[in-house]
């Protein structure tokens, strides 16, 4: 129902004076402003160290951040009268982040840089991100694995013919970029990120930050982990080169506005260089196909991977170009 969820809010003694639908939740105006209302099946312990992460980001950083309300018992879940559990967080008004304005752009990564700065919390291993050497093994093995998969079909569809055309120019690339990076500080890199307590929002991009009237806000942290927090880097930076056709200038530009922010050391940015030489896109695609209905491809997909092809020398350039 479109008001699901909304009888909470007597939890919280906050009153509704208008409601809607957005981001997969529901947005209520109160009395102390916006709140949002989603359904919650995670870690409660997990809730709670994002609770204490988005406190330390609320009283040490400019930039304000989506924070999980308690409610008059103290709890960060609230359940409704079905049975249902529910999280209520403070949200804020305005437009995402434009991924074609540079503008709009630059003062993202700078936001990134910012908050990066007070994003430590005590280490916990139980949300530290895995290495990024298995990953990329891993992923690897998977792209062997679905070639092997596709060779055995007696037709295939336009998007196992460009897979298959293509597979071995990736591959190349993808060990390139493992046999780099265990050569590379990474793991001491990583290892001292963790000793540190850096902590990663996991899924910094357009989408999570709003520009509002006056300032800009960042939210979503339900992803967070410990890493090396060039992670973040490169997941806003892939996400907005890939929509302006890998630019090196707009590159250059966001890594040197991040480092304004937060500054990089060469082992660091080693790390990014290399996270651009891995064809993480290509691994996507295929690994989507593969868990999904292979029998039926859509035409978005087939679209997806031929631009991608088309791409491939002007993202090769930008990952050997940094």
């Amino acid at each position: 129902m479109y008001d699901r969820g909304l009888s909470v809010l007597e939890q919280y003694g906050l009153n509704v004076k208008s409601s809607y639908r957005g981001r997969g939740a529901l947005l209520c105006q109160t009395q102390i402003g916006l709140v949002m209302i989603r359904e919650f099946a995670g870690s409660a312990k997990k809730l709670q160290r994002q609770w204490e992460l988005l406190q330390k980001l609320e009283e040490s950083c400019p930039h304000p951040v989506d924070q999980i309300l308690a409610n008059q018992e103290g709890s960060l879940v609230s359940v409704d009268k079905e049975g249902i559990s529910y999280v209520v967080r403070k949200w804020y008004e305005g437009r995402e982040c434009d991924a074609r304005s540079r503008d709009d752009i630059l003062k993202g990564v700078a936001a990134l840089g910012t908050i990066h700065r007070s994003m430590h919390l005590e280490p916990d291993a139980d949300y530290c991100q895995i290495s990024l050497a298995e990953e990329y093994e891993r992923h690897n093995r998977e792209l062997r694995k679905i070639r092997k998969f596709i060779r055995t079909k007696r037709r295939q569809n336009p998007f196992e013919q460009r897979y298959l055309e293509n597979v071995q120019w990736f591959l190349e690339r993808g060990e390139e970029a493992l046999a780099r990076l265990r050569a590379s500080g990474y793991e001491k890199l990583r290892q001292e990120a963790f000793a540190r307590g850096d902590v990663c929002h996991g899924e910094y991009n357009q989408h999570n930050v709003l520009f509002g009237e006056e300032r800009l806000a960042i939210t979503n942290f339900d992803k967070f982990h410990y890493d090396t927090q060039v992670a973040d880097l490169y997941c806003f930076m892939r996400k907005i080169l890939e929509k302006n056709g890998w630019s090196r200038q707009l590159a250059q530009e966001m890594i040197e506005t991040y480092g304004q922010a937060n500054g990089m050391t060469d082992i660091q940015y080693e790390n990014l260089k290399i996270r651009f030489l891995y064809p993480e896109k290509y691994w996507k695609l295929a690994n989507y196909y593969y868990n999904h209905n292979k029998a039926w491809v859509s035409e978005k997909n087939i679209e997806k991977i031929t631009k991608l092809i088309n791409c491939k020398s002007a993202w090769h350039d930008l990952g050997n170009g940094l």
